[in-house]
């Protein structure tokens, strides 16, 4: 068999060469917000928990949930489930076999994200 000089060759070369593109973007921002979500879902629980232990132990996780960090996650959140939602519609569409093109891909990526950050300003306003 022969020998293979694996010293002066990258591990992947294609790191190198690749540029981020919009479609696979689009396709991780969709994983990251489920998985963020269910850590929100997790946050609620607590809160609904403390709330059926005791008064103290509900202060505490009120507290929590109510200060600066709070704010921000649950913030994060209502974007991350207007994001998951619209990136569900998509692939409801793409599954349906339209706005496979590139161009209509492309299009539909930055829609998800400019609609959430669109729809999450609005829900900030209304609500």
């Amino acid at each position: 068999m022969a020998e293979a000089n694996r010293g002066e060759r990258p591990l992947s070369p294609h790191l190198t060469i690749y540029r981020p593109q919009i479609t696979s973007i689009s396709s991780i921002l969709t994983r990251i917000t489920g998985n963020a979500l269910i850590v929100t879902a997790v946050l609620i629980v607590w809160w609904l928990l403390a709330a059926a232990t005791s008064a103290d132990y509900f202060a505490t996780a009120d507290a929590v949930l109510t200060s600066w960090f709070g704010d921000l996650v649950m913030t994060l959140s209502l974007l991350g489930i207007w994001y998951h939602y619209l990136a569900g519609l998509r692939h409801l569409y793409f599954d349906a076999g339209h706005g496979l093109e590139l161009e209509t891909a492309e299009r539909l990526g930055w829609a998800c994200i400019i609609g959430a950050v669109v729809l999450t300003t609005l829900t900030i306003i209304i609500v």
